[in-house]
């Protein structure tokens, strides 16, 4: 057992993987660490970088991923294979220093499950900003995340509760998810955000829109419930109308206009019973493709590691 493990899932970055390493190393110098490096298939040499440190530092874990499995898929790889008494999850680019562990080691030890760090001041662009803060918002909604928290990719979390984590069986994980169905005993601590010095960010809008849609049908049936109401809106809509036209009828008030509105409910039922079946389909496709036991990873090769899980 090592008191701390470090999962860190790796995408295209190559240039950060030995620096990211010796801080580590230095910043960890008086604990008993394993670092694990989850190589997500990367296109460039990330792998052979992290297959070099592993060399160089008994304390480096490679895990090498066959295909692309996403960020989630990749660090809930990395928590299999985690020994410590507390993992730490964190990004592969330094905009995370390794300085700041101790900090969320020494908070969590004083009795959280879990500690994230809440960045005083993101450094990323404007469209991230708003779509960590929209995310944040869903949240609450979909996973019950308490309006303090943020949902920062840089946490700590005890091997109890790693343990109930690795348990989960779909194809599509979501980490924060997983958390917050697990324990309420969460806090956070301000840690600094640094700027990226290496490479570009992995992460586009589609991306991110993707890792919303993990959170937002993986945990939560909030839109089903969103198509289920929107449906009675309409139904309540069309309901009036067909009262508002027969008492023109009654009245004599009828007559061949009304083309328009026709059209109109027409695209508007259309759309919101194409909207309804594709929210319907997106839960059956992701119960099909996990009850197929399709895996949500495949290790291919593994350094510094003699006990696979």
């Amino acid at each position: 057992m090592k008191e701390i493990s470090i999962v860190i899932p790796v995408y295209n970055s190559h240039e950060c993987v030995a620096e990211l390493s010796r801080q580590i190393a230095d910043a960890l110098e008086n604990i008993d660490y394993e670092q694990i490096m989850v190589n997500d298939c990367s296109k460039d040499s990330s792998w052979m970088e992290i297959k070099k440190v592993s060399l160089e530092n008994p304390n480096v874990i490679g895990i090498n991923l066959r295909k692309n499995a996403g960020q989630d898929s990749a660090i809930l790889a990395g928590l299999n294979y985690a020994t410590g008494n507390w993992i730490v999850i964190m990004d592969d680019d330094l905009q995370h220093s390794p300085y700041d562990i101790i900090k969320l080691y020494n908070k969590a030890k004083k009795g959280a499950d879990v500690v994230y760090a809440d960045f005083k001041e993101k450094k990323q662009k404007l469209w991230k900003n708003i779509g960590s803060w929209f995310n944040g918002k869903i949240s609450e909604i979909a996973i019950h995340k308490p309006k303090e928290i943020y949902l920062s990719p840089f946490k700590i979390i005890s091997a109890a509760i790693v343990k109930e984590m690795i348990k989960f069986n779909n194809l599509f994980p979501y980490i924060d998810g997983l958390i917050f169905q697990i324990t309420k005993n969460i806090t956070q601590i301000k840690i600094e955000h640094h700027k990226r010095n290496f490479g570009k960010s992995n992460y586009n809008f589609f991306r991110s829109i993707k890792v919303f849609l993990r959170m937002l049908f993986g945990f939560s049936i909030a839109p089903l419930f969103l198509a289920s109401f929107i449906g009675f809106l309409c139904a309540f809509f069309g309901f009036g109308l067909a009262i508002f036209y027969t008492i023109n009828y009654l009245q004599g008030k009828a007559d061949v206009a009304g083309w328009t509105t026709i059209v109109i409910l027409i695209l508007l039922i259309g759309g919101v019973i194409l909207l309804s079946l594709g929210i319907i389909g997106e839960y059956i496709g992701r119960m099909y493709l996990t009850m197929n036991n399709c895996p949500k990873f495949i290790v291919s090769e593994i350094t510094n590691k003699n006990d696979k899980k």
